[in-house]
């Protein structure tokens, strides 16, 4: 029996090559932020893109859980007294973004309320947030309750505590930034962590003004990101007091909030060594 011919292999289809104009590089959000395309490209080398997408994507799963299926344990009221404090917490550890500053030694300069709030509104998406207050302070402890707090911040070096408080647009939600200036990012993984339970017997405290204020006993959820030898909490919720709704979009609320760490990646592009261009 003669054997059938092997048919021949399909012509390999060629490469359809784009007629369109290469687009120029940049990354939206830092872009927003204020950063040139070479920074960008600094950053992307030290590897902070990726660090800042997982971020991203992990901030938004961890705020989503908060107020789900996250419920802390409340401390007595001895405990807590009158004090406000947030209902849900979640901590984020020092990523490899934040290497260059992950010693303050190697970040000497002082925080300024100019350099952290330099702008009177932050936008994200459809949130807005109108600057309400702000407060900077040498001593940390003065800025937080609890004496679990005071002793990690204390262990930790800090020099600073900033914060930025503000009223959304609407007169829905109430939020306040806090960033405290400790010695290395082993102290600022040790206070966001810690602040998983000790946030039940300690927190900061918010600053006053007429135009905006925590609601005394209502329901606030918080998250705490640890940058280098930054660590920054995030504080919000509803003016009313009430939990969330599905109408109430936590996520974009908190990002909006953020938007005063761009000051800390300025700082990661002022500190890094910058590579020479290649030949």
């Amino acid at each position: 029996m003669s054997t059938p011919a092997t048919p021949p292999p399909a012509p390999a289809r060629k490469r359809r090559r784009s007629s369109g104009p290469a687009e120029s590089w940049s990354i939206p959000r830092l872009e927003e932020w204020g950063l040139t395309r070479t920074q960008q490209r600094l950053l992307l080398i030290l590897g902070s893109v990726a660090g800042v997408l997982i971020a991203a994507v992990a901030l938004t799963m961890g705020i989503s859980a908060i107020g789900n299926d996250f419920e802390p344990e409340r401390a007595t009221a001895s405990v807590i007294g009158t004090e406000a404090r947030p209902d849900a917490y979640r901590g984020w550890p020092s990523s490899a973004v934040f290497g260059p500053i992950a010693q303050s030694k190697a970040d000497p300069r002082p925080l300024t309320l100019k350099e952290l709030f330099p702008a009177r509104t932050l936008k994200e998406g459809r949130t807005t947030l109108r600057l309400a207050g702000t407060r900077l302070e040498s001593g940390c402890a003065g800025a937080v309750w609890g004496q679990g707090v005071v002793d990690l911040l204390a262990r930790g070096g800090c020099t600073q505590v900033a914060r930025g408080l503000y009223a959304s647009a609407d007169g829905r939600y109430v939020a306040q930034y806090t960033l405290f200036n400790l010695r290395d990012a082993a102290s600022a993984d040790a206070l966001v962590n810690g602040l998983t339970t000790l946030h039940r017997g300690g927190w900061v405290r918010p600053l006053e003004s007429a135009r905006a204020a925590f609601p005394s006993g209502g329901h606030t959820e918080s998250s705490g990101h640890a940058m280098g030898h930054y660590a920054g909490l995030v504080w919000f919720g509803r003016v009313d007091g009430a939990e969330p709704t599905p109408r109430d979009d936590f996520v974009s609320l908190a990002l909006t909030v953020r938007g005063t760490e761009k000051a800390i990646f300025r700082r990661i592009v002022a500190v890094a060594p910058v590579p020479a261009p290649s030949r």
